[in-house]
């Protein structure tokens, strides 16, 4: 009896540590690829973007202090970062492209206006086509965009 328990426990205990591993793996993997990006565009000091938050493949972070920004799109048909210096815009908004039909999310673009050119800068946030979750994720992504323009709004008017 003591033996077969002892299987059980020893099987059970495989089954709840691997995939505690491979999420661990997974998550420090994440971490170093987004200090690497962060290295990428502040060599010197990675560390001054203050606030980071990751959501559905993407992970946004702000250097409050210098005003700068960074949007990482861990997508696996895509994977892309683009930084911007928010320095030398004087807006942002969203923009939200709809489905003629619905009211179905098909993207949801970060759009800045330059101060001295007025030129438009748009980063793509969301895209129906590279989810795979389809609107839950939409959702979810644009809540997440809607918080982020705050945040990055607040950034710029300082």
């Amino acid at each position: 009896m003591e033996t077969s328990v002892t299987i059980i426990g020893i099987v059970i205990a495989i089954i709840v540590a691997i995939p505690i591993y491979f999420s661990a793996r997974s998550n420090a993997a994440n971490k170093s690829k987004i200090l690497n990006i962060k290295k990428k565009f502040n060599p010197t000091h990675p560390q001054d973007f203050d606030l980071t938050e990751s959501q559905s493949n993407k992970t946004l972070t702000i250097d409050q202090k210098n005003r700068k920004f960074i949007l990482m799109n861990f997508n696996p048909n895509q994977q892309e970062s683009t930084f911007l210096d928010l320095k030398s815009v004087s807006s942002c908004k969203l923009t939200l492209t709809t489905d003629g039909n619905s009211d179905t999310i098909l993207k949801i673009d970060f759009e800045f206006q330059e101060k001295e050119t007025s030129k438009k800068i748009t980063i793509p946030f969301y895209d129906f086509d590279d989810d795979r979750i389809k609107q839950i994720s939409a959702y979810q992504d644009h809540m997440f965009a809607k918080k982020w323009l705050k945040i990055i709004q607040d950034s710029i008017s300082r």
